[in-house]
């Protein structure tokens, strides 16, 4: 009697499953043409509607010169082949990073250019005046204070100890570019009030009037939104993003200064240093 030979699994042992039960194969991902095997990368997320419009309108701002009115939304929306809203949202966030500025009343216009601080011990007149620009500083408030531990310790004085409070609007050029708190120990500057009134920096006041010369500081930088109150002295929407800077400045012999935060336009300033190694 002949056996006839039984045909070989072309399934893999380890892939021929339970045995009475079809062996299954697991389904391939799709594969490159040019890398056989190779699973292709997933595609990229598709990009809103409203950051399309904003290219669209960054390109366009380009072209056009700082204070020149941007076209209407129905405008914009019937150029674009897109709906109101969606060019709403593109403007919005433009006015946000400076790059547009809303009139009430009148409408959207190109921002001028974003006035680029260094970071250095110097006033804001100096800041200023090396752009070009004229500054000009509005006292809102100007008293003395009872510090807390905290500024007693900032200050170098005791708890409790008077300290001189000021509280002005800046601006260059006639627009509202920061609000500015500045704290003194009033014991170590007597008169000073009467001193700003002479000239226009407070740090020229302490070198002339006190033979005092800035020479150390610390600084930090962090955003926050603006609140009702002070958008309304910078000319901003309430909730715009500020650059808030908080400084502590010493003299030459580190006996502590000032300690100040200015809350400086976030759609009209930005910062630069110089790095080494």
């Amino acid at each position: 009697m002949t056996v006839s030979p039984v045909p070989m699994s072309s399934v893999p042992p380890e892939k021929a499953g339970v045995p009475g039960q079809p062996a299954t194969v697991p389904a391939t991902a799709p594969v490159s043409e040019s890398a056989p095997g190779v699973a292709l990368p997933s595609p990229l997320p598709r990009l809103p509607k409203y950051y399309t419009v904003k290219r669209q309108l960054l390109e366009l701002i380009e072209t056009m010169l700082p204070g020149s009115p941007v076209p209407p939304e129905r405008e914009l929306a019937r150029d674009y082949g897109t709906s109101r809203t969606t060019v709403r949202q593109a403007l919005a966030e433009l006015v946000v990073e400076g790059r547009l500025v809303r009139q009430q009343g009148k409408g959207t216009f190109v921002a001028k250019p974003k006035v680029a601080q260094s970071l250095e011990l110097a006033s804001y007149t100096e800041g200023m005046r090396a752009h070009g620009l004229h500054p000009q500083t509005r006292i809102l408030e100007i008293g003395y204070i009872a510090a807390d531990e905290d500024l007693a310790l900032l200050l170098g004085i005791r708890p409790g100890g008077r300290a001189l409070r000021i509280h002005r609007l800046r601006l260059a050029d006639g627009e509202p570019m920061s609000v500015d708190t500045s704290h003194l120990p009033a014991r170590r500057f007597p008169g000073l009030r009467k001193q700003l009134n002479r000239h226009s920096s407070l740090y020229e006041a302490l070198g002339s009037a006190y033979g005092v010369r800035l020479t150390e500081a610390e600084e930090t930088i962090e955003t926050v939104l603006a609140d009702p109150h002070t958008a309304d002295l910078l000319a901003v929407d309430a909730g715009m993003p500020l650059l808030l800077l908080s400084r502590h400045a010493v003299d030459v012999t580190g006996e502590p200064v000032e300690w100040a935060q200015s809350w400086y336009r976030g759609d009209r300033y930005k910062f630069i240093t110089r790095l080494r190694r």
